[in-house]
């Protein structure tokens, strides 16, 4: 699935002049923009025709959605076949509703509540922005589970070879976040350090690509070794391993990563993201000790 969207290209305390204010522990200092790289400028539209456009974002969802659903079936071809094609074809239904409607509750819910209370008919305008991964990720937790009862499925090999696909949607959703200039790091003066559009004078991590990297090229690779090495014959396995590599890597880039200017630092200096990601950690943790317990199926 692909990552979450913000909403805000550009961060309101982040003006020419300003550096965004966190907490006194984690206050930034302004650095020289002379010492970063250039933003490779790229407009987030990729193709406009008349009142038409179809942006970065948009693809990142479309792409992600149709090459995980391909790989899924060549998985579940060579892997031991849990799904005919047609339900396979429902199962991308399922999982793409999942997406898209878990991840705007979990933006509401998780990244700005007291705003869609006062505006709750906001909370329909998906076309404005505004996605959670940790919510999309509970989106297609639920359609799956009332997928795998409506289609007499086992849960667990079903989810096993669905997270093996999901680092291909959170690869692309990260680029498309780079691309658009959001969810930018903090600042810093590292060599590789970029100035955002958004994101006012000071260099910044492109944390966007660490994500890439990190949920995305390495995540899929470790899946998917275990996966192809046995590993779908212990139910869960897989989708433990999932869940924590992604949540030790959100953990991680969090320190690099600017937090949501609506809540800032949360306790001791940690992020939303962060706090969202621990249950991840817990869950994985389970489902590789049950797995390696249990019996090869």
């Amino acid at each position: 699935m692909p990552a979450e969207f913000d909403p805000r290209n550009a961060c309101p305390a982040a003006a020419p002049g300003l550096i965004p204010q966190t907490s006194p522990k984690h206050r930034e200092a302004a650095i020289s923009p002379l010492v970063a790289l250039p933003f490779p400028a790229i407009d987030p539209v990729l193709i406009e025709i008349g009142p038409f456009a179809i942006r970065w974002y948009a693809l990142a969802y479309v792409a992600s959605l149709l090459l995980g659903w391909r790989y899924f079936l060549l998985l579940d071809r060579r892997r031991g076949r849990l799904l005919s094609t047609g339900a396979a074809d429902d199962l991308l239904i399922w999982v793409a509703l999942g997406v898209v409607l878990g991840g705007r509750l979990g933006y509401v819910l998780f990244y700005n509540l007291p705003f869609y209370l006062q505006e709750p008919l906001q909370a329909l305008a998906v076309w404005r922005g505004g996605m959670s991964f940790h919510g999309g990720l509970l989106g297609v937790v639920l359609a799956i589970v009332l997928f795998a009862r409506r289609r007499q499925v086992a849960l667990l090999p079903l989810a096993d070879r669905l997270a093996c696909t999901v680092p291909i949607g959170l690869f692309f959703g990260r680029l498309a976040n780079f691309i658009n200039g959001e969810l930018y790091g903090r600042a810093s003066d590292a060599p590789w350090a970029m100035v955002f559009p958004g994101g006012g004078p000071s260099p910044r991590h492109p944390s966007q690509l660490y994500e890439a990297a990190l949920e995305g090229l390495l995540l899929f690779l470790l899946v998917n070794v275990v996966a192809w090495r046995q590993g779908l014959g212990r139910r869960g396995l897989v989708t433990g391993l999932f869940l924590l590599g992604y949540g030790a890597a959100r953990i991680l880039v969090e320190f690099f990563r600017e937090p949501d200017i609506q809540l800032g630092f949360l306790a001791f200096g940690s992020t939303m993201g962060q706090w969202l990601s621990l249950p991840m950690l817990a869950g994985g943790l389970y489902l590789i000790q049950r797995a390696r317990s249990g019996p090869a199926a």
